[in-house]
């Protein structure tokens, strides 16, 4: 079965419901996205520290301890459990729009792999294998593009008639 365009083809209604859902998505996935930024200082140092803490370095200046093992498995597993949902009802729209398959397939599954890659990191990177921290970078930064290129993808083709689609 073919969903290919189909999103031009939904009701009003149906479109706002979306735009509400994408958008009241967004604030809370980006608003994470701004606390890792902050948490985190966006570099493979300051991840390494929010898990394993930074205790023996004398020029911190704010302390930080390794996070417990229920810390941690609570982090993997409600982001795993509740960014699966996300994704999975992303993917479910972005299905019904009309883009190249090879490109719909890529953003469909991508934050999937990324999602695993990230928060699988986070636990290894506990585990002190300290190179994790460049691969939860990546998936992360992977996983936040593959969710900013779909979500603009799914605006483009709600807001714009089908005469008008270009992508």
């Amino acid at each position: 079965m073919d969903f290919s365009g189909v999103i031009y083809q939904f009701p009003k209604e149906i479109k706002f419901l979306i735009i509400a859902f994408v958008c009241t998505l967004s604030i809370g996935f980006y608003s994470g996205i701004s606390f890792v930024k902050s948490t985190t200082n966006a570099n493979p140092t300051g991840i390494e520290q929010r898990y394993l803490g930074n205790e023996e370095d004398e020029s911190a200046t704010k302390m930080m301890f390794k996070k417990s093992e229920g810390e941690i498995m609570t982090t993997v597993h409600s982001h795993i459990l509740s960014l699966s949902v996300v994704f999975f009802l992303i993917a479910i729209i972005l299905s019904t729009t009309e883009i190249n398959q090879k490109l719909k397939l890529f953003l469909m599954v991508e934050p999937f792999i990324s999602l695993v890659l990230t928060f699988g990191g986070i636990y290894f990177l506990w585990k002190e294998i300290h190179w994790m921290k460049y691969i939860i970078m990546i998936s992360g930064f992977l996983m936040t593009m593959s969710y900013t290129i779909s979500i603009f993808i799914i605006f483009k083709q709600v807001l714009v008639s089908k005469k008008l689609a270009f992508i």
